[in-house]
């Protein structure tokens, strides 16, 4: 199975019709686009329920493991936003599909640790969501590494990252990271704070491009520092991106996905020239 996202992504593996779906939508017209697309990109059926009564009955019967769900806020017997509330509650993973949208509205959806938001209001749309649903599907595949001296920090980009479906270690200084990526050749991405009172993000980059490049490794670099020098400094050292502190849940998963996209390009590119 080929899939190229509208983003550039690239997937190219086994049929993903193992896989669940449920898909809470009462519209006819995206049903059957969106249900369409996914069985021609992935071999998936999903399971199509129009109310909430009909979602409430997809999940009391099934007897396999529901993979993900895509749903509208609204559903008929959920004006309210229940029919979403009962997918959190039953931690469903939940791509929201929907043509509602405000700031309040964003807000109250990342509230919920959403695995994505896709809106209906391009052309586009449905072919976002089967991306988006691609990505989570595939996301496993990834190995990630966050190295950070707080405990806290580490708790919040694992939990974010682990919500998206991505395999996470995590490393509390620059020696363990080191000793981590050592024993672990598969860490495709690494997310590296820059204040660490043993080797700050500078150094361990440094350290790194020694030995690995960037079409074996992508480095991202985060800080809560003012100085906006310093993502000049990281680059030059050899990292590839560099967020500043606060940064938005879309912008974090966005950085995440490019430089992932860009390393399975070029690891596309090298096994077509070898061949």
């Amino acid at each position: 199975m080929a899939f190229i996202g509208i983003s550039g992504m690239q997937y190219s593996g086994a049929s993903l019709s193992q896989h669940r779906i449920l898909l809470a939508e009462d519209s006819n017209v995206f049903t059957s686009m969106i249900s369409k697309r996914l069985k021609e990109l992935f071999g998936i059926e999903v399971d199509i329920c129009r109310s909430f009564e009909e979602l409430e009955l997809a999940y009391d019967k099934s007897t396999e493991k529901i993979t993900l769900a895509i749903s509208n806020i609204n559903l008929p017997g959920a004006e309210n936003g229940e029919a979403l509330n009962y997918l959190v509650d039953l931690s469903i993973p939940t791509i929201v599909f929907t043509g509602t949208f405000q700031q309040k509205t964003r807000d109250q959806l990342l509230s919920k640790e959403i695995v994505d938001y896709i809106l209906k209001d391009n052309i586009f749309a449905v072919d976002m969501l089967a991306e988006s649903v691609c990505r989570f599907l595939t996301n496993h595949q990834h190995h990630v590494l966050i190295v950070d001296d707080s405990a806290t920090a580490r708790a919040l980009l694992s939990t974010r990252l682990k919500r998206y479906n991505f395999r996470v270690s995590t490393a509390e200084n620059g020696t363990s990271a080191l000793a981590l990526l050592k024993a672990n050749p598969d860490i495709a991405l690494m997310i590296t704070d820059y204040n660490m009172p043993d080797i700050d993000g500078f150094e361990l980059t440094r350290r790194i491009r020694g030995t690995t490049g960037s079409h074996q490794l992508r480095i991202i670099g985060i800080s809560s520092s003012t100085d906006r020098l310093l993502s000049a400094r990281f680059l030059k050292a050899g990292g590839n991106d560099f967020i500043m502190r606060p940064f938005i849940d879309e912008e974090f998963y966005c950085r995440v996905n490019q430089n992932l996209d860009t390393l399975t390009q070029i690891r596309t590119a090298q096994l077509r020239l070898a061949g």
